[in-house]
């Protein structure tokens, strides 16, 4: 009785993947990731596949070992992005990759280039973060290698990007805010920050636009600071200047992170006002900045270090098996009741 002759099919079959992922690992023409690429030759062995020799031998064992974070902004202090760095650093060293960091600079992201010491072939994977240009995360994409990007540019979602996403959940803590600001008789609610910079602020400015609504209270954009995100939202100047122009203040000001609230802060005590007595004040992230201002800022804690293990999570899954379908996951985000509100 004659054996039947191992194919790619079968190959592919075992291993859960297409035909044409196992014929880019044998002939070396596309991307196929590390962990990948090993478990079709060890599938391949096991079957009695006749594997190849010498040089194309070694081109089959070549793979990435490192996995790349690029970042328009590389996070600091009041970014979530500082806490969950360090651990989505542990979860893929575990796993055998090393974490290689590309702050992209402004003239590549004009021209829609890589960094010039970012190699794809020596790459497994990407995480982005604070990658909000649209057209250079499709660039990204486009390179074929597993991806995951957390947060997004403000619109991502009506957009088919062939990459994983994971950011936190926005709307629905936002609106919890409203909610209790209104339960404490607040009937003026402004929003800080420009709604347009990223995915998670433009999810927070639809969550205060239902919040208003479930409230029964108007949208009042003259209450409002939505001025592009590179305005100088630190200076205490500039935003005491903008609370001067307006007609009237609100009686509270959901703001759209703790760093733009901290500095707001400053400004309203610069004015002579009072917090919470006189106006109100809320951000988003639970940084630690936020727990130390004066008065302490009421906030939403996003859970950073365990979307960092997520995100490293979602990725090597990618890596492995990168017919998956691609996700988008929200992580649950919790208000935190602090002195800036009643």
């Amino acid at each position: 009785m004659t054996n039947k002759r191992v194919t790619m099919q079968d190959i592919a079959n075992a291993c859960g993947l297409s035909r044409n992922t196992v014929s880019k690992a044998f002939n070396g023409r596309g991307h196929v990731p590390a962990a990948t690429r090993a478990l079709i030759l060890q599938k391949a062995g096991e079957l009695g596949y006749g594997l190849p020799q010498g040089a194309q031998a070694s081109r089959l064992l070549s793979s990435g070992t490192s996995i790349a974070l690029l970042t328009h902004n590389m996070p600091e202090d009041y970014h979530v992005g500082t806490y969950l760095v360090t651990t989505f650093t542990d979860q893929v060293s575990r796993s055998g990759y090393t974490l290689k960091m590309f702050e992209i600079s402004a003239e590549e992201r004009r021209q829609r280039i890589l960094p010039p010491h970012f190699n794809p072939e020596q790459t497994a994977g990407i995480v982005g973060i604070e990658l909000f240009d649209p057209d250079y995360l499709k660039m990204i994409c486009s390179l074929g290698l597993p991806t995951v990007i957390i947060d997004s540019p403000p619109l991502a979602g009506r957009e088919l990007m062939p990459c994983d996403f994971v950011t936190m959940e926005n709307v629905a803590s936002v609106t919890a805010i409203i909610r209790r600001l209104a339960s404490l008789g607040v009937r003026r609610i402004g929003f800080l920050g420009d709604k347009e910079h990223c995915g998670s602020f433009y999810e927070r400015w639809i969550g205060f636009q239902i919040g208003l609504r479930e409230a029964g209270l108007p949208l009042d954009e003259n209450l409002c600071i939505l001025a592009p995100d590179d305005s100088p939202y630190q200076d205490t100047g500039w935003l005491l200047g903008r609370l001067t122009a307006m007609r009237r203040l609100p009686e509270a000001f959901v703001c759209a992170n703790d760093y733009l609230a901290i500095h707001l802060m400053a400004a309203l005590k610069k004015k002579g006002l009072s917090i919470p007595r006189d106006i109100m004040v809320t951000g988003f992230d639970g940084t630690v900045q936020s727990s130390l201002s004066e008065p302490p800022l009421s906030t939403v804690q996003i859970p950073s270090v365990e979307i960092g293990r997520l995100a490293a999570d979602i990725l090597l899954s990618r890596i492995r098996s990168p017919e998956l379908p691609f996700s988008w996951t929200h992580v649950r985000t919790t208000p935190v009741w602090r002195g800036s509100t009643r």
